[in-house]
């Protein structure tokens, strides 16, 4: 592996030749502003974005947190970090601080398994390590799946890896190319690459400025020298240099953290919708709670829609993408049906769904990162694709927010079957939201196959995705077609969208991060089997404890039939 390669030593550039700061204790720089340093422009996987995006991203890959906290308990911030690490103003070989998320793995290499995260220098000099990263890259190439420790040996060693990047200065390319989009960016020490010496003399002037000033906590200058260095960079090469207000709209995307204030808005919804349905008559209650719960979906959505103009592009490519997306439209359609039926039962529904969503990627950032990737070539320019990508995910809030509303009749017909099977507008609501969702999952699958037959030149090849979505759309229109054939009655129904959601999920999340195969390669991952599957079968206990508690209550279901809706006391 490469990073067995690197030579640990510290970095020439960043480390005194260039900076002038190695061996200079740094003062109290969290108290300094990053903003103009962290509005430079920086090119990391043939996307150009801000620098402040970079050191978050960085941060969280390395660690697999968005800040951390070193063993004198000094909390570091992405851009402070990256700073430091570059500058060398802090032992950062022997800070414990690359994550190992896989027990297996330490355990096998032989280090302490009660902590996660390690030295740059322990982990580089353990042959073991060395070992399993080079076996696995070899069975990657040789396209043979890897168990997962395997699997976490590569990421580990991918960790190490972008640590020495960072430490030596190769990772921090800010130099544009003169005028070719497809050229690489070069860090400071390759200028000759693209410019004569005399034509960049003032940048390197610029980044001692900034390097001396950050280590001598000088807020004023570091602001001003990082200002300077990035509009003279803009001059330099200013049709390659992104805009400045696309910086700044991805630097507010990266400080607003929409997505955060969203799951307070819809925690707080939830709680206060609770209350008023626990009072019956607390209507001012209700009244408050839905105009959270609508504050939650402005910032929501207000996040989606500033990711789409910074991606150029719909949120379609990946796991995070998709559950963001997802979880907006599970709380969407739970607004349109309260709209429309005016039963907060639907908010109660949905509101739950959208913030275990929201929790479980604000938890997860290494298994589902929210870094913005570029486009793989497949999707690129593909009108077919977006619409069916975007139909397929609205058929999974559908399917999720029925889910949650046969949670709440399984919970009802295990407290009181009586009662809840006397309800029949909770019936009809969730037959209603089945049917929405077995309509845009059929839509989305044909127009999948459009797309195949537009990019792979076949329309239907039982692809493990393809053959999963048709499985989900299966089990749910036997679900539907059961209920209204007199096959199964409306507590059935209840059980159905509960347990067919178990295909979306499988569909959704299985045969990206569990079976890791097929042409839909660019949104796999690994990472969360254990957490869905404790979720799966907690959530089956469940369903039997209400068949069960169904079952001897000794209620006889009402005839099938067309349910009509009814004002619920809800």
């Amino acid at each position: 592996m490469r990073i067995f390669m690197i030579v640990c030593a510290a970095s020439a550039l960043f480390g005194g030749m260039a900076f002038g700061a190695s061996d200079v204790p740094a003062t109290n720089t969290s108290v300094l502003d990053f903003k103009q340093w962290g509005l430079l422009a920086i090119q990391e996987a043939g996307r150009r974005k801000p620098v402040d995006t970079f050191a978050k991203e960085t941060l969280i890959r390395i660690t697999g947190r968005s800040t951390y906290t070193d063993k004198a308990g000094r909390t570091w911030r992405p851009n402070d970090f990256v700073l430091s690490v570059l500058i060398e103003t802090h032992d950062w070989k022997n800070e414990p601080m690359v994550l190992i998320s896989s027990g297996q793995l330490i355990e096998q290499l032989g280090l302490d398994k009660t902590q996660r995260r390690f030295s740059f220098a322990q982990l580089t000099g353990s042959a073991e390590l060395q070992r399993l990263a080079t076996e696995a890259q070899a069975l990657k190439r040789a396209e043979k799946p890897l168990n997962r420790v395997q699997q976490e040996a590569l990421s580990v060693s991918d960790r190490l890896t972008l640590l020495a990047h960072v430490m030596d200065g190769s990772a921090l390319l800010i130099i544009p190319a003169p005028t070719s989009e497809t050229d690489p960016w070069v860090d400071p020490s390759g200028w000759s690459k693209y410019y004569p010496e005399a034509q960049v003399e003032p940048f390197q002037t610029q980044l001692q400025t900034v390097a001396n000033s950050y280590v001598q906590g000088d807020g004023f200058n570091f602001s001003r020298a990082s200002n300077q260095l990035r509009e003279n960079l803009r001059v330099l090469s200013p049709s390659i240099y992104p805009g400045d207000q696309k910086l700044r709209l991805e630097y507010f995307h990266n400080h607003f953290e929409a997505f955060y204030r969203a799951i307070w808005c819809y925690g707080i919804a939830l709680v206060i919708l609770i209350a008023a349905h626990l009072r019956k008559r607390g209507r001012m209650l209700q009244n408050i709670g839905v105009a959270v719960a609508i504050f939650g979906l402005v910032f929501q959505a207000t996040g989606i829609v500033m990711r789409c103009m910074i991606a150029g592009r719909p949120p379609v490519t990946n796991m995070y993408e998709s559950i963001i997306w997802v979880s907006f439209a599970v709380s969407f359609f739970g607004m349109i049906f309260f709209v429309r039926y005016r039963a907060h039962i639907y908010l109660l529904a949905a509101l739950p769904v959208t913030l275990i969503a929201l929790l479980l990627v604000h938890q997860m950032p290494i298994a589902m990162p929210s870094s913005i990737e570029p486009l793989v070539p497949v999707l690129r320019d593909n009108f077919w694709l977006t619409i069916h990508v975007l139909t397929i995910t609205l058929s999974y809030a559908a399917f999720a927010l029925a889910m949650g509303f046969g949670h709440i009749l399984l919970w009802r017909y295990a407290r009181n079957p009586a009662a809840a099977r006397a309800d029949a507008p909770m019936h009809f609501w969730l037959y209603r939201v089945l049917q929405l969702g077995v309509l845009l999952l059929a839509a989305g699958t044909i127009l999948g196959g459009v797309w195949a037959n537009y990019s792979w030149g076949r329309f239907w090849g039982w692809d493990p995705k393809e053959t999963w979505a048709l499985i989900a759309l299966l089990c749910y229109i036997l679900a539907l077609h059961g209920r209204l054939a007199g096959w199964w009655t409306q507590f059935g129904l209840a059980v159905a969208s509960v347990v067919c959601f178990l295909a979306v999920l499988m569909a959704w999340y299985g045969v990206n991060f569990v079976l890791g195969k097929g042409l839909h390669s660019y949104g796999f991952g690994i990472g969360g089997e254990t957490y869905v599957a404790i979720f799966v079968a907690l959530d089956l206990l469940f369903v039997v404890f209400a068949v069960w508690r169904y079952r001897t209550s000794g209620i006889v279901d009402i005839a099938p039939g067309e349910i009509k809706p009814e004002r619920a006391a809800v």
